[in-house]
């Protein structure tokens, strides 16, 4: 489809919605990030072989993983959309707290490439894939 054949109006709807997914994430609101997804919402990182389907399954996964992060900082470095896409590629910093969610140690303090896709209905998320690539950083 070409862009011409885009709406602009549901363009900007799915960015708002994963700006406000990113702003929920980054102030710990887990229940506000949740309100942005579909019921049957599929969360999915790759790189660790994780998959969760519907909301409650994704706001366990959030709460243990924001548990092991502090002193998180994001930076977007660009973010595009369609009708039914949201890209996001962004580098994350954050201090590893606790053991499990990466494999590094606790205290590491990390850098990770993070590249999100997600596919949007009725300008809710209903699928979020990230394609994480972590390093502790120098």
């Amino acid at each position: 489809m070409s862009s011409d054949n885009q709406n602009p109006e549901i363009i900007a709807a799915n960015l708002a919605a994963v700006e406000a997914h990113f702003h929920s994430e980054a102030t710990n609101e887990v229940e506000a990030a949740l309100d942005l997804y579909t019921d049957d919402v599929v969360w999915e990182a790759p790189a660790r072989g994780l998959r969760f389907e519907g909301k409650r399954a994704v706001a366990d996964n959030y709460t243990q993983m924001f548990a092991k992060m502090e002193d998180v900082e994001f930076e977007t470095l660009q973010r595009f959309a369609t009708e039914d896409r949201v890209v996001d590629d962004s580098v994350v910093r954050f201090r590893l707290t606790g053991e499990g969610y990466l494999p590094l140690n606790s205290g590491t303090q990390v850098e990770m490439r993070l590249v999100h896709i997600f596919e949007m209905r009725d300008g809710l998320i209903s699928k979020e894939i990230g394609y994480e690539m972590w390093r502790a950083a120098s």
